[in-house]
């Protein structure tokens, strides 16, 4: 019987054994097979404070872990050429275009806007508070030559800004009044409020350092100040080594319901108003061209 009952033991050992690796593997299997997911982004989604909420829940929810490198839109689009990146969110569209029809990436989805603004000192030495057409500010701001603060970076927001001076047709560079950062939107607004200066920037940054910023918004609510951020998947055709299942984990995780709602309350806590609004699978003259 001694035996009989040792055989049954180790039978009974054994099967605990493979039950146990069954589900070891059954979890392992569950688990992202490469667990990093490298994001560029623009500098503002990382200023204004929104991916320290998102990245976590992102994180928690899928067992990615996120690398995110803040960088402007067209720096950020620059490192998803070269496969230095799996998934960009960035405020660039006209960039975003030529980047798609080049085929660097897969997929570009709406996920939110907010808009610029242009701020500057108390002292508003070009008069441009209240004036409408943000051409007509730009014009100003020139004619008087203001000091006036540009990133410099090649970003969404430097885009914008170029995009406004060629519809003002005003030549800038070189002009003394015109100097430029090379440095994100939050530096480039601490710079300009150290110089008193006026700048162009994405509202969502401003109110989230508004508090230790000397300057004020000056002009506002032009159409043209729309600003449009986008998710795009890198092509994994092209490279090979990317990790697209966990760029497409994170660009449908910014166009799910769950994150949808958060992006539409973020900020309202704080500042009274969201800093950004949530877009996703909507299609609206103006937005996701």
């Amino acid at each position: 019987m001694k035996g009989v009952k040792s055989i049954r033991y180790v039978v009974w050992m054994m099967a605990v054994i493979v039950l146990l690796l069954g589900v070891s593997f059954a979890d392992a299997s569950a688990q992202p097979v490469q667990k990093n997911v490298i994001l560029a982004t623009t500098t503002s989604t990382q200023d204004s404070g929104l991916l320290d909420v998102l990245i976590p829940i992102f994180e928690k929810k899928t067992g990615y872990f996120v690398k995110t490198i803040a960088v402007g839109s067209g720096q950020a689009m620059a490192m998803g050429q070269k496969g230095e990146a799996d998934v960009l969110l960035v405020h660039s569209p006209e960039a975003e275009q030529a980047f798609m029809k080049n085929g660097y990436g897969v997929h570009r989805r709406l996920v939110m806007h907010n808009d610029f603004i242009v701020v500057g000192p108390s002292t508003d030495p070009a008069k441009i508070k209240g004036t409408k057409s943000t051409v007509e500010v730009f014009k100003n701001i020139a004619a008087t030559k203001s000091l006036f603060i540009s990133r410099g970076d090649n970003s969404g927001t430097h885009a914008k800004e170029k995009a406004i001076w060629k519809i003002a047709k005003v030549s800038y560079e070189g002009e003394k009044w015109y100097q430029q950062t090379g440095l994100g939107m939050g530096q480039t607004l601490n710079v300009a409020s150290e110089k008193l200066a006026y700048t162009l920037t994405d509202r969502g940054t401003y109110l989230a350092l508004k508090k230790r910023l000397g300057l004020g918004i000056l002009a506002e609510g032009d159409a043209v100040l729309l600003n449009i951020y986008h998710v795009i998947e890198i092509n994994p055709a092209k490279f090979p080594k990317v990790n697209a299942p966990g760029g497409k984990a994170f660009a449908d995780f910014m166009v799910s319901k769950e994150t949808q709602a958060l992006i539409k309350t973020f900020g309202v806590d704080k500042y009274g108003s969201p800093l950004f609004f949530p877009d996703a699978g909507k299609k609206v003259e103006g937005l996701g061209k």
